[in-house]
């Protein structure tokens, strides 16, 4: 079953996903997904953008509260695209555009949400391994999130 709607994307999740193998999940939880062009500029040395991943530029400037929040661009234009096309889902992982976009009314999910719909959904038996290994990527994640995350996902230490 597929979330209907458009789902924007910021870079952090796509390179993310691609870097532990599982970025076919996000095809599997929304069909496809909408990046502006800075995104593909920032996983271009990283991820070969599949088809159902589509560029769409931004078709109004970006906005005043958007610009002053200091955000990187891929960030800012994700959260412009996603209030244009009034999105499903806003795919985020750094706390400071997480904090704007939900100010600014917008659905957010990151890379761990990802991972924890994917297994309720029963597309992966456990998350601990892909939490480990984006962790061994670099991955930021304070300890107290990792178990929130891991019980959450019925995986307690």
């Amino acid at each position: 079953m597929t979330t209907p709607g458009p789902v924007v994307s910021n870079a952090s999740p796509l390179i993310a996903l691609e870097q532990i193998g599982h970025l076919d999940l996000l095809e599997r939880l929304f069909s496809s997904l909408l990046v502006p062009p800075a995104v593909v500029l920032e996983t271009a040395p990283t991820v070969a953008l599949p088809s159902w991943i589509s560029e769409r530029p931004l078709t109004q400037p970006i906005g005043p509260q958007i610009l002053r929040a200091s955000l990187g661009s891929g960030e800012s234009e994700a959260i412009s695209l996603a209030l244009e096309v009034n999105a499903r889902w806003v795919l985020l992982d750094e706390r400071p555009a997480r904090r704007l976009a939900q100010t600014l009314g917008l659905p957010v999910i990151g890379t761990l949400g990802i991972l924890l719909a994917s297994k309720r959904r029963g597309f992966m038996p456990s998350i601990r391994p892909s939490i480990d290994a984006l962790v061994s990527f670099g991955f930021r994640i304070t300890p107290d999130l990792y178990d929130r995350v891991l019980t959450d996902a019925g995986e307690n230490r």
